[in-house]
């Protein structure tokens, strides 16, 4: 499980699909200490929770490796991954640990597509379209993750919804860089999730 609150920002130094296209295996530099990364440890990329297949050093940074699988490949972003793409990087949690942001499990529903960016005097608004059947799990002042980062929703209207960033977040995550057209997963609150599902039984 994780909270949404990055802690690194990774970047894909390789990546080597395999022959069918079935699995990416991927190399992801950040400044994790490798000492702390067990092979097996999960950590979330861009909202996406993969297991570590290895791990090292090479210069001054660390580096692990992750299994990008089909099924990831084709409910996500990871589709458009390469060599270079940067990611939000947060480490599972731990008992103990600040839940700052909220319960996220790291298995995206889906995608959203950037349709408008605004910059505001002192945050930046996004407004993101999704799929009617992700939509309905989003609700104003509800919260989702996008791209591995925990945010509350602003508005709601039909298939569109929109979130506001603090500059804070701009500047400690890859969401700085979103334009109107950009990809970006989606995980829905689980809460929302579990909601849905107990009205449905009525």
């Amino acid at each position: 499980m994780f909270t949404g609150i990055v802690t690194d920002i990774g970047e894909i130094v390789s990546l080597t699909p395999t022959a069918e296209g079935q699995l990416h295996r991927l190399r992801i530099a950040c400044r994790y200490d490798r000492s702390t990364i067990a092979d097996g440890a999960s950590i979330a990329c861009n909202g996406v929770c993969l297991t570590v297949v290895a791990s090292g050093v090479a210069g001054d940074k660390t580096w692990f490796e992750v299994d990008a699988a089909a099924e990831t490949l084709g409910m996500t972003t990871a589709k458009h991954w390469a060599v270079g793409t940067k990611l939000n990087l947060e480490r599972a949690l731990k008992i103990g640990d600040e839940l700052g942001g909220h319960i996220v499990a790291g298995h995206a529903d889906g995608i959203a597509a950037i349709v408008k960016r605004d910059d505001l005097p002192d945050m930046a608004r996004f407004e993101l379209r999704t799929t009617r059947e992700l939509a309905r799990f989003i609700a104003a002042k509800g919260s989702v993750t996008l791209d591995g980062v925990s945010l509350t929703v602003n508005t709601v209207q039909d298939v569109v919804f929109s979130v506001l960033i603090i500059p804070h977040t701009l500047n400690v995550t890859t969401l700085g860089g979103w334009r109107a057209g950009t990809e970006v997963n989606l995980e829905v609150d689980l809460m929302a999730r579990y909601a849905a599902r107990l009205a449905e039984m009525k």
